[in-house]
């Protein structure tokens, strides 16, 4: 089967990029931050900690994603309720990052986005595959009488007509 991979590889991604996401926006932080500069008025400690907190609240999105995929991996079922959201929610930031890193980072960036994306929407399309349910498929056992279900004959004969 390519379910159980591909929810594997997804969830090794997720955890990746979040682990990075988390990173940059850190070393961003730190860098406006060290710079000192102020951009329209803005206070340069405010926006270093708002680009901390950020990335860390980013970062901590995709690592649940990431679980969501890795619960989904090791149980080989597909995910359900708030599980199902989550990565539907994450296939959207995929999409929009990927529209956003083609005009401001590159190819590169894009390609990447796209190819998190398709994974994502393989796991949920291959686990959404309708299967027959359980109670639809009769029990094997006994066949039933045909005819009616009489009761027993009383002791003395049938009854006169």
């Amino acid at each position: 089967m390519v379910r159980r991979p591909v929810a594997w590889v997804v969830a090794i991604v997720l955890f990746a990029e979040g682990l990075g996401i988390a990173a940059v926006q850190w070393f961003l932080g730190v860098v406006v931050d060290r710079q000192d500069m102020s951009l329209a008025g803005l206070d340069s400690d405010m926006m270093a900690l708002s680009s901390k907190i950020g990335g860390v609240v980013f970062g901590l999105y995709f690592v649940l994603c990431g679980v969501v995929a890795l619960l989904v991996a090791l149980r080989d079922r597909p995910p359900a309720g708030l599980g199902r959201i989550l990565l539907i929610s994450a296939a959207v930031v995929h999409g929009l990052l990927g529209a956003f890193a083609w005009g401001l980072v590159g190819w590169g960036a894009f390609l990447f986005m796209m190819v998190v994306l398709g994974l994502i929407v393989l796991l949920l399309m291959t686990y959404d595959a309708q299967q027959e349910p359980t109670d639809a498929r009769p029990e094997p056992g006994p066949e039933p009488e045909s005819g009616p279900k009489t009761g027993p004959e009383p002791a003395n004969g049938p009854a006169p007509a």
